[in-house]
């Protein structure tokens, strides 16, 4: 956990601490593995822990473990759609310069969670509704994503979610999905090729420093999105993701 806030309240401070200390751990925990991480005496991480699940913030399982509880779900459905307010003005503005529709996506529960759109004015375009989930591997933004993470923790994505092939340019295999991710780190942008939908291309970027992995991308016809386009669209996505990401480590 960060510093602590001047004038704080700890216990507000060390319920969110247990909270993070869970998420970071993978959404479930024992109180001994809690107990390893933090300075917290066991009986203080007990009565928090107690308190947060008859709120319904944390769940104890039938195998005694902690779990993140339903109560969040809520939360997080609230901080997604003002992530997705905020990154509005962004979007707009790449659509205006560049014409096509633009996206924002966050990580969520292993797939990509589609936050926020605006799109494009051209009668043919790319429409995907806010709210719907799409896998990672398959997508722009969400290679984008994965390419932020290690590749242990991406080979734990495929292996609970799998690498189904939507189009047949479709990545299907973990090998082959490692080595694109290494090209986007080093080329600093993903690209879907048709990947997600056969017509369709999408240039997409991490935004640098978000609290959650998240993602923004431009995307359209295969025929106006090409590598002309490319080279107007990428300063431009990068100077949105910068843009989008002082914003959310504004304090």
């Amino acid at each position: 956990m960060g510093e602590k806030a001047p004038g704080g309240v700890q216990s507000v401070e060390r319920v969110f601490e247990l909270l993070e200390l869970i998420t970071d751990a993978g959404g479930d925990v024992t109180l001994s593995e809690l107990s390893a991480s933090t300075d917290l005496p066991l009986p203080t991480i007990h009565r928090l822990l107690r308190t947060l699940v008859t709120l319904g913030y944390i769940r104890q399982l039938p195998n005694r473990r902690y779990a993140l509880g339903p109560r969040l779900i809520r939360l997080g459905e609230g901080a997604n759609k003002q992530l997705g307010a905020l990154a509005r003005p962004q979007l707009k503005s790449l659509v205006d310069q560049l014409g096509e529709t633009a996206n924002m996506a966050v990580l969520d529960s292993d797939m990509v969670l589609y936050v926020a759109q605006v799109p494009s004015l051209h009668s043919m375009r790319m429409f995907t509704e806010v709210g719907r989930r799409g896998f990672m591997h398959a997508t722009g933004m969400g290679k984008a994503i994965l390419a932020e993470l290690d590749d242990d923790t991406v080979r734990g994505i495929a292996a609970r979610k799998g690498l189904p092939t939507p189009t047949p340019k479709s990545i299907g295999d973990i090998e082959s999905l490692l080595a694109e991710l290494n090209l986007i780190r080093e080329r600093g942008y993903s690209i879907d090729e048709e990947e997600q939908e056969i017509g369709v291309r999408c240039f997409a970027m991490a935004i640098p420093g978000a609290p959650t992995p998240a993602a923004i991308s431009v995307s359209g016809p295969v025929s106006r999105v090409d590598g002309s386009f490319a080279e107007r669209a990428v300063p431009l996505l990068r100077e949105a993701a910068q843009a989008i990401s002082e914003e959310l480590n504004q304090h």
